[in-house]
């Protein structure tokens, strides 16, 4: 077996799916039994003004993209006819992306702009 660069690249897209699965699902967890808001729909660091209302979301988010990529890592070792590299590759960059629109959504939804001139508090 020759090694080359891309059975390295496919090693640590694979690898790189352990943790992913592992810190989205942890955050799903958080929101939902532990109803920890902590890290609900943050822009630039800082939470909305009620990230309560915005905790299903996220954590809807979290649960499928960290589900999605724990399918799939469970799949490419019980099925690696049923899934080919293109197959479980494809599943996993798709996965990545959506989670990163869907949280840049959910976020920017959460704090919303405002039009015009701003208030001056105080």
């Amino acid at each position: 077996m020759v090694f080359d660069i891309s059975i390295a690249i496919t090693w640590m897209l694979f690898l790189a799916l352990f943790p992913m699965a592992f810190i989205w699902l942890r955050r799903a967890w958080r929101i939902f039994i532990k109803h920890d808001y902590s890290e609900v729909a943050l822009k630039g660091g800082e939470s909305p003004p009620n990230p309560k209302k915005w905790a299903p979301a996220t954590g809807i988010v979290n649960l499928a993209a960290g589900g999605t990529a724990l399918v799939t890592i469970v799949c490419v070792i019980a099925l690696p006819t049923l899934f080919p590299y293109k197959t479980w590759s494809s599943i996993a960059g798709v996965t990545l992306w959506m989670k990163i629109f869907a949280d840049f959504i959910v976020s920017r939804q959460a704090h919303p702009f405002e039009l015009g001139r701003k208030k001056e508090k105080g």
